[in-house]
Parts: C-alpha cells; structure tokens; sequence
C-alpha cells in the first residue's frame, strides 16, 4: 500500500492516476496513523513552498514524514519540502536532503519557469536502474535544489546545473514529474514501487 500525502495541494491526481496505470494499491491520506502503516510514501507537490510547508506543519505532519524509515518519494514541490530551506516565502522546510532551494535568474538561454523536457545526467541510484543518462523526463518549477552530497541526478537549465533528483537513507526526491515523464517516468516509478 502507497499513501499519498494530502496536505492540502500538490498535484494528487496526476500522481493517483499514474498509480492506477501502474495496478498500485494507494490511499489519499493525511492521517499519521496511515501514512506510517503504509509500506511507502509519496509527497506530491506543485505550488508555494511556503504554503505548503505551513499546511503540513498546520497538520501536524512535519515530524510524521521525518520520521519514515520506509521508502518516501518527493515530487518537485514535495522535494523541496525535504531540503534545508526555500527562498519561496523564506521558508524552513523539512531538512532531510542537504540542500538549499533558490530561485532561477531568468537569462536569454533560460527562461522561468523551467518548464518542458529536459535530459538527465550524472545517474547514481537504484531509482534510475533502466535508464541512462540523457534520458528526458519533464520539468515545471522556478525555485530548484542546489547540487549537494545528496544529489543523485542533475539536469542543466541554460548554464546552472542543479539537483534533478536527491536521496538520503530512505527519501528520495525528483524535481521532475515522474508521472508526467512518459516512459522513462514510468520506469522511475516502477523501480521506487519495487525498493
């Protein structure tokens, strides 16, 4: 069983059908007592960073989600959320991956937000066992994670190199939409399913 996290935005229904192509058993939840009983967790995520960090906190969900020893999967926002911190709203966030969040500078070979499909290079995890670096998944954000001893995947906007996926212990993070990335997104979801 897979608990998605309903703290309140994100993009829930994107990630649910994702799951049904998948045949993945999965509730919508935002009771702690779910979310520990089930065998992995997704923190979905598009929007505000400080709002949603104040939704989960107004949850009582901060420490629920530190807590996890089980397989946990940030997506884009829900990533961000797992970092130190965001320059969204000055907000502190959760603090798992060791990496700050920033806002893109716009340039005339970078346009934000950072939007469509982008390669990945520089792959180091299980999450990626299939594909090789190049391969394209889609990206929607303005604010990304900067490259740390986290960091297990990056992708290239104009001329910053920046995290496009994170893991500690047992968290995983991709700024990317994995359920918007086609096959490749698909295989990435297999392999958290599969861990």
């Amino acid at each position: 069983m897979i608990a998605i996290i309903d703290y309140g935005c994100g993009n829930l229904l994107s990630v649910e059908n994702a799951l049904k192509r998948l045949e993945c058993e999965y509730i919508l939840t935002a009771d702690p007592a779910e979310i520990i009983a089930a065998d992995k967790v997704i923190l979905p995520g598009v929007g505000n960073a400080a709002e949603a960090m104040a939704n989960i906190r107004e949850k009582g969900l901060a420490e629920t989600i530190r807590g996890l020893r089980k397989p946990v999967l940030g997506i884009c926002v829900g990533m961000q959320l797992m970092c130190l911190d965001s320059q969204e709203g000055d907000v502190e966030c959760l603090g798992i991956f060791d990496a700050h969040v920033k806002k893109f500078e716009a340039t005339a070979d970078a346009k934000v937000p950072h939007m469509g499909w982008n390669s990945l290079g520089n792959l180091d995890s299980r999450l990626f066992r299939g594909l090789k670096s190049g391969s394209c998944v889609y990206f929607v954000h303005s604010y990304y994670a900067d490259l740390c001893s986290d960091t297990i995947a990056t992708c290239r906007h104009g001329d910053k190199l920046f995290s496009a996926a994170l893991k500690y212990e047992n968290f995983y993070g991709t700024q990317f939409h994995p359920e918007k990335s086609g096959s490749a997104g698909e295989a990435i979801l297999k392999n958290f399913i599969g861990l």
